[in-house]
């Protein structure tokens, strides 16, 4: 099924993206927020096996895949992120939502669900707790504020698949999907993210600052339906985070893909099975 591209304008006047796969009216819409430096297009496997029994949003965050690049590199602060969310959920009539949220999109949900709490019907963390791990946190920094500029896409695919996270789960033609999902080539016929890299450091790097206490946000989705898929070689989410956030909540579902870094693609077999049947045992 293809999806419909819809631009949206920000409260600054920026040009927002999403896609928009059609579903079934009757059914709560899963929306799809992707990870930092990562885009809309990461939900193309999750609207694969969902779209058209279930409408299936999936953002675009400003400096990411089609959306603007703001003159003013401060637009990527985290809070203005999720206001553009929020705005967009408005915009698109997206309320009472399966949210699944990687990585930057988990940690969105939390603040969606503290801000406007009946926006949510279910939650799926992808990689993200409420506790980021600072090792893990640098190395991110590093990865996607370069812009390594590739001749061609297989050279593209090279590095990435040298310097990613570990990905057992993804065969070779996963990769290749992968990577058409994070590099595109531009006018001057070389390959670069699709992602602004001014991103890095305002939106995770020193400029954003130190992380505030999530915890008090992760319990507050004590209401919904949650589920964790964790890879457990995450050098963000740690095996101590996860313990604690099944302490708060021993409901929550948990998929832990060993020898998997951040953060999984959900396209992996054991990660679109739970994910699939998570969502669909919401209404």
């Amino acid at each position: 099924m293809t999806p419909r591209r819809v631009s949206v304008p920000a409260r600054d006047g920026l040009i927002l993206s999403a896609l928009d796969w059609p579903g079934a009216p009757g059914r709560a819409p899963v929306l799809m927020l992707p990870g930092i430096c990562r885009n809309a297009l990461d939900a193309s496997g999750l609207a694969a096996r969902l779209a058209g029994p279930r409408r299936l949003v999936a953002f675009d965050y400003a400096g990411h895949g089609e959306s603007e690049r703001p003159a003013d590199p401060r637009r990527y602060q985290p809070e203005l992120l999720i206001r553009d969310i929020i705005d967009m959920m408005a915009a698109m009539h997206l309320h009472g939502v399966a949210l699944v949220g990687t990585s930057f999109g988990g940690l969105a949900a939390m603040a969606i669900a503290a801000l406007r709490p009946a926006a949510l019907r279910a939650v799926a963390l992808n990689d993200i707790g409420p506790h980021i791990e600072h090792v893990g946190r640098e190395r991110v920094v590093e990865f996607i504020g370069r812009d390594h500029r590739f001749p061609s896409f297989d050279a593209a695919l090279a590095w990435y698949r040298e310097h990613h996270p570990p990905m057992p789960l993804l065969d070779e033609e996963g990769w290749r999907r992968f990577a058409r999902r994070t590099y595109r080539e531009g006018p001057d016929g070389i390959w670069h993210p699709r992602w602004d890299i001014r991103i890095a450091q305002q939106a995770i790097g020193a400029a954003a600052g130190p992380p505030p206490d999530l915890w008090p946000f992760f319990r507050g989705l004590g209401r919904l339906p949650l589920m964790l898929v964790w890879g457990q070689a995450s050098t963000l989410l740690s095996a101590d985070t996860v313990a604690g956030m099944q302490a708060i909540r021993p409901d929550m579902q948990v998929l832990a893909l060993p020898g998997t870094g951040h953060a999984p693609t959900l396209d992996e077999t054991p990660a679109a099975a739970a994910i699939d049947a998570f969502l669909e045992a919401v209404p």
